[in-house]
């Protein structure tokens, strides 16, 4: 049997089949969805409608003159073997001639014994799901597919929701997901990815599924009915879709540096960051790790102690080669052992300036090595713009303008942030991280107020990041100058200029404090919403007696606020306070909604802004802990009472490494682009790639500047690969001019660059929307 290419005639016809190998009266069920039917396609502009025919009688898959005038086939069927062989060969003729078809909930179950059936829609129930109508929340990912993007992002209706044999997710495209959390999913259930409904193009045509429409009220429903309707117009081929932004197959993840010459650095330093220019060049920066068989100064009688290489590298598209672009000499070459030998300083972070194709102005977030003070244990960190000559890819270290300086402890590891990136007016904002060691506070909030060197506290963040007169632990936010000096902009935390009875003061280039280790922050200039993600303290598990366990965070931050660290994460969950003479005494609990900063090591202001909730917080128990509160709204902080609110998270060896914000550009022509699916949605994930997260996740515009949590996720540990062999330590994460993502590994071990330390690249493959547009149906008139 063979069929004209493409079926369909000079009109838009829908064949309805409704055949059933169960015995006993036809479903209601069928009759409501063909009247829905029927009325979607009398509805809506003349050019979108179409015909609709009905029949339990399988002879017409035998009939090529009569199946050939169908745009699209719906199986509206209760399951079943309802084709014999032959029926079936001529299903597979119309698809194979580009014919469409749409499964409705029960068709899942049709055809039982057929390998082919089963690619058709997708995948099979599994042997156990619920059979009870249970009200749930659909998550509709998918914003541009018409069968999604005129129904809620969560939608909440009820239905009979079926689990799946084998999870489709990756080899179909997924348009919306069932929240399992908002239901009774059973003995067989998925799990937080749940796939709803979704689409593939199949075989030479175009098929969608949905498991919805399991009750004669759902074809009543106005969304359900947008549903439908939106899976007609591309299977008739009246409308395009994207029906294979999500197939794993699509995309292809390479390596582009090789591995380091022995005893050289020059392919890569020790991975901290990358940024893409506009004309598709790479720059990537290194630590200040050597390579492991270069010798590490950590004797403090030492000059030479901690002296590394930042190393700037350039990666370049056309010729597909690295030049090492220059090596600021800096404080960040001390490796592994305690908490008094290792450090994070070095090169954290380079941004290029707005007008870089015309200026050549690279600015790096660092610490030179020369300003370190041996007797103190301090050093300086600054904001430096250094000038590219474009011809050769190399920096002049001569040309340096430092922008922005300010002290640090290194007398104790850890946490130096380092992100950097701008807005659309030309703000650049700086991440920095608590300067703050992880210990003497027992893995729960860094408040000890004792330990120090020379007068210099490194156990207290309430020293920086709940200090509003330090600029650690922050994200800062200035407008450079062509001078090489900078402005405060309008709308930052704090003027300067504010004082209380203790006599505190403030810094104006504060745009958010309380953050612990902001390593990667992204603004979406489209929007100017800044996101940000931090590492949480060590502690392993809550306690009733300091607090939360240790949570890694990011953030959707609209404006300027405290984000709350040392004195609450999360959702607003407080931490203990402690102070001298016994900070091995707990005092009362914090405040989120009127912190006080009362440490003695505080040279800020004692009442501080209100907390802001976050947005995504995990620990290694799961996503987003929460617990019953107390009259004073402290949590119980029990794990037996914790409900998970993000279950597609979860933690344990953790380290939260925030990514981009995707904006399609429809201009491009750029054939590795990502496709317009992923627009807005915001890349979150982590160093680790076993439990952690790598998910493309999408906000509430109305929530998200208040802690509002994610609407939708989905994974992309298929896409952004992970494995020994894969990105295994995901480091930075950015969009090229392109479309494409570029990721650095870190590599497999610390403080330095190995063979596995690489700059990839993720691009796509997958090709426009279907049908082509020479193949789109007029509809009927």
């Amino acid at each position: 049997m063979s069929i004209k290419s493409p079926p369909g005639g000079a009109n838009v016809r829908v064949l309805i089949f409704h055949g059933s190998a169960a015995a006993g009266e036809e479903s209601p069920v069928v009759n409501a969805g063909i009247e829905a039917i029927e009325d979607i396609g009398l509805s809506g502009p003349a050019n979108r409608r179409f015909t609709v025919q009905a029949t339990d009688d399988a002879s017409v898959f035998t009939n090529e003159k009569k199946l050939g005038r169908f745009n699209a086939i719906v199986f509206l069927t209760g399951g079943g073997d309802v084709l014999d062989a032959e029926q079936e060969a001529g299903l597979e003729a119309y698809m194979e001639a580009g014919g469409g078809f749409v499964g409705i909930h029960d068709a899942a179950r049709a055809e039982p014994y057929s390998d082919w059936f089963t690619g058709l829609v997708g995948t099979r129930p599994a042997v156990s799901s619920p059979a009870a109508v249970q009200r749930a929340t659909v998550e509709a990912g998918d914003r541009r597919h018409p069968a999604t993007k005129d129904v809620p992002v969560q939608w909440k209706r009820p239905d009979k929701w079926l689990n799946w044999a084998k999870n489709p997710s990756g080899d179909v495209h997924t348009v919306a997901r069932v929240r399992e959390s908002t239901y009774q999913p059973g003995a067989g259930a998925n799990g937080w990815d749940h796939p709803v409904s979704w689409c593939r193009d199949y075989d030479g045509g175009r098929s969608f599924y949905t498991g919805m429409g399991g009750t004669v009220s759902s074809y009543d429903e106005t969304d359900f009915r947008a549903h439908l309707r939106g899976a007609l117009m591309w299977t008739t081929r009246l409308e395009q879709a994207d029906c294979k932004a999500t197939i794993n197959a699509n995309y292809a993840a390479e390596r582009l540096t090789k591995p380091n010459q022995p005893g050289q650095n020059d392919q890569i330093g020790e991975p901290h960051g990358l940024v893409t220019a506009p004309d598709g060049r790479v720059f990537y920066i290194g630590r200040g790790g050597a390579d492991s068989s270069q010798p590490v100064v950590t004797d403090w009688n030492n000059p030479d102690i901690g002296k590394g290489k930042g190393e700037i590298h350039v990666y370049d598209p056309k010729t597909k080669q690295v030049t090492l672009a220059g090596a600021l000499t800096v404080f960040g070459n001390k490796g592994g052992g305690d908490e008094l030998v290792k450090v994070e300083e070095g090169l954290l972070g380079i941004e290029l300036d707005p007008k870089f194709e015309q200026n050549g102005w690279v600015y790096l977030h660092y610490t030179p090595h020369s300003q370190i003070n041996r007797d103190t244990r301090m050093a300086e960190r600054r904001v430096s713009r250094f000038t590219l000559d474009q011809a050769t890819n190399k920096l002049d270290l001569g040309s340096e303008k430092v922008l922005l300086k300010w002290p640090v402890q290194i007398h104790s590891c850890c946490h130096s942030g380092g992100g950097m990136a701008w807005d659309s007016e030309g703000n650049l904002y700086i991440a920095t991280g608590d300067n703050n060691s992880s210990g003497f506070s027992g893995g729960y909030s860094g408040n000890n107020p004792q330990p120090n060197y020379k007068g210099v506290s490194f156990a207290d963040a309430r020293r920086t990041a709940g200090n509003t007169n330090n600029l650690n632990g922050k994200i800062l936010r200035v407008h450079p100058e062509p001078d090489g000096t900078y402005t405060l902009p309008e709308g930052n935390l704090f003027t300067g200029k504010e004082t209380d009875e203790g006599g505190g003061k403030t810094r104006g280039e504060i745009y958010v404090m309380g953050v612990r280790n902001p390593a990667r922050i992204f603004v979406d200039k489209s929007t100017d919403v800044l996101y940000a993600g931090w590492v949480g303290p060590d502690a392993s598990a809550p306690s009733t007696t300091w607090g939360p366990a240790k949570y890694d965070t990011f953030a959707a931050i609209t404006k300027a606020g405290n984000r709350g660290w040392p004195y609450c994460m999360g959702n607003k969950q407080p931490y203990r306070d402690r102070n001298l003479p016994d900070p091995s005494q707990p005092l009362g609990w914090y405040d989120c909604d009127r912190p006080k900063n009362e440490s003695p090591n505080n040279d800020g202001l004692v009442n501080l802004p209100p907390v802001t909730g976050n947005n995504i917080w995990y620990s290694p128990q799961g996503g987003a802990p929460d617990y019953p509160r107390d009259a004073n709204g402290v949590p119980s902080y029990k794990p037996e009472e914790a409900t998970y609110r993000l279950p597609w998270l979860k933690g344990g060896g953790q380290a939260a490494m925030n990514g981009p914000v995707y904006r399609y550009d429809s201009d491009s022509t750029s054939t590795t682009k990502w496709p317009a699916y992923w627009d807005g949605k915001w890349f979150v994930g982590d160093f680790y790639d076993a439990d952690q997260p790598r998910n493309a996740v999408l906000m509430d515009p109305k929530t998200q500047g208040d802690g509002g949590l994610p609407v939708h996720s989905e994974s992309l540990k298929k896409i952004v690969p992970v494995g020994n062999d894969g990105i295994k330590n995901l480091m930075d994460w950015k969009f090229g001019p392109d479309g494409a993502l570029y990721v650095l590994d870190y590599g497999r071990g610390f403080f330095t660059s190995d063979s596995k330390s690489a700059l990839w690249r993720v691009t796509y493959k997958g090709g426009g929307p279907t049908p082509a547009a020479g193949q789109l149906a007029r509809g009927t008139e």
